[in-house]
């Protein structure tokens, strides 16, 4: 009574269902695991310009430049459930305007097989740190944090900040460019 494609059915679903419970043991068996490390941070360069903010009404905005050190080591992360990582800095500061400023400086991908130990000496901005106004200039708490997404095989997507971030004070005035 069992056609060859009954059969083939069920082999099929057996089949499916073998693999979904074990991809949830993959799933299950590292889902609890700490994944923050230590992270030192180093700020050796701060600049401010107050240049004109094409994006809006043409008024000027504060745009900061940082240079920075990073040095962490991510071995302890990376394990057979994790296929990469996205890890980025952020500066978090508050203004007149806006209790909370979340701003990205810079961020980058880092797969399974490179090296894990994260030492970036000298590091610019990725990203241009604009605030919407002047919100940079004196501010005494720009907090600088670096953050990393784990890309799993399987299983959710976890949001991990690393254990140790710097305040940076911005200066009170701007630097002047030169026209030559």
């Amino acid at each position: 009574m069992n056609t060859v494609l009954s059969r083939a059915n069920s082999l099929f679903a057996f089949s499916l269902s073998v693999m979904a419970a074990l991809t949830f043991g993959c799933f299950i068996t590292t889902a609890f695991k700490e994944r923050s490390v230590p992270v030192s941070i180093a700020v050796s360069r701060v600049t401010l310009k107050n240049v004109e903010d094409f994006t809006g009404p043409r008024e000027r905005s504060d745009l900061g430049f940082i240079t920075f050190d990073i040095t962490a080591d991510l071995q302890s992360i990376f394990d057979w459930n994790v296929k990469q990582l996205f890890l980025y800095l952020s500066a978090e500061y508050s203004t007149k305007n806006n209790a909370l400023n979340q701003v990205v400086l810079w961020d980058k991908i880092m797969l399974r097989g490179d090296n894990p130990r994260l030492f970036l000496k000298d590091m610019k901005s990725k990203y241009f740190f604009f605030d919407d106004g002047n919100g940079l200039k004196g501010n005494r708490n720009v907090t600088l944090t670096l953050s990393w997404n784990v890309v799993p095989n399987a299983g959710i997507l976890p949001l991990v900040t690393g254990s140790g971030h710097v305040s940076v004070p911005f200066p009170d005035t701007y630097e002047t460019t030169k026209s030559y």
